[in-house]
């Protein structure tokens, strides 16, 4: 997180603080870079990919062979 600070002007009151804090966090870019990283999935490993590469080919194999006997 970055030190973002805003300090209260004389005779400013609460309402303007908050916006001025707001429009500074804004241009930080901190609310984006949390949006954005929000639903980051990781990427998948080569072990995984395997496994789903050899189960898809296993059901394939299996779908010929129930086709084969009529099943399907």
């Amino acid at each position: 997180m970055t030190g973002l600070k805003v300090e209260k002007k004389e005779k400013e009151n609460s309402r303007q603080l908050s916006g001025r804090f707001v429009r500074a966090l804004r241009r930080s870019g901190v609310i984006y870079g949390l949006k954005k990283s929000r639903f980051r999935q990781r990427p998948k490993s080569d072990q995984l990919k395997k496994r789903a590469a050899l189960r898809k080919i296993k059901i394939k194999e299996e779908r010929k062979k129930l086709e084969k006997l009529g099943k399907i």
